[in-house]
């Protein structure tokens, strides 16, 4: 062998030594980059009007957008994602009605990557109750809140007391919902939740709204399940008048 295979042998066994010896240290290095929380670089929320320059709409669907894209890239990933607070809050900074935020936050909250926690429900409930307090008059979203309350929310809390509380107030929020304008036969759901937490006078009137909001014939049939459920509460309750 001559003198510059042999130096061609020794270049390539110190290049293999050298990957070898550094493919863990880059391993744990790309592990923990993929672990890491991501960064978030925009101004905190009372900074943003500023930042804008008065361009608040087109930044409020810029950072809707931005936060769809990165919702669905992290769950492809099945990679952790905690900006969603910060993203809202940025949003509602600059439009506190923003109506598709209030729609979808709490899917957002509590089916995000990896799974959703108790603290992930109250937060959601949270915004979902701002969105009411914003669009009062909005039956979807009292019927969004409601039905955040009385069904998906409770599976997230441990406690059976609060568990049952959710409910109670989902119940009424529903009801609510319908007496705004969301489709009557809502309110047999409002029912059932009221009448199982022992609220049957509240149950009652929430259908009776309901029934009366049915007399067209177009509506014949929920107006007949709605009677027929009024009819069996008005039977079988202790506080039924």
């Amino acid at each position: 062998m001559t003198g510059s295979q042999i130096v061609t042998v020794l270049l390539l066994a110190a290049g293999a030594t050298g990957v070898a010896l550094l493919q863990p240290r880059l391993a744990q290095a790309a592990h923990a980059a993929g672990e890491r929380e991501d960064v978030y670089a925009l101004p905190p929320p009372a900074q943003l009007h500023a930042a804008t320059l008065g361009w608040d709409a087109a930044a409020v669907d810029l950072l809707w957008s931005t936060l769809l894209v990165q919702y669905g890239t992290h769950w492809s990933e099945h990679h952790e994602f905690t900006d969603t607070p910060r993203y809202a809050d940025a949003i509602l900074e600059l439009e506190p009605s923003y109506r598709p935020l209030y729609k979808y936050i709490d899917t957002m909250l509590v089916y995000r990557p990896l799974r959703g926690t108790a603290d992930d429900a109250r937060m959601a409930r949270a915004y979902l109750e701002r969105g009411t307090r914003e669009m009062p008059t909005d039956a979807i979203l009292w019927l969004n809140l409601g039905e955040f309350e009385a069904f998906m929310g409770p599976s997230y809390i441990s406690d059976p007391d609060e568990q049952a509380a959710w409910r109670r107030e989902g119940a009424v929020n529903i009801g609510h919902a319908v007496e705004l304008g969301a489709l009557p036969e809502r309110a047999l759901t409002a029912a059932s939740l009221l009448t199982e937490a022992g609220q049957c006078a509240v149950a009652m009137h929430y259908l009776e709204r309901a029934y009366a909001m049915t007399e067209h014939p177009s509506m014949a049939e929920q107006h007949a399940r709605i009677g027929l459920k009024l009819e069996q509460l008005r039977n079988n309750c202790p506080s039924a008048p």
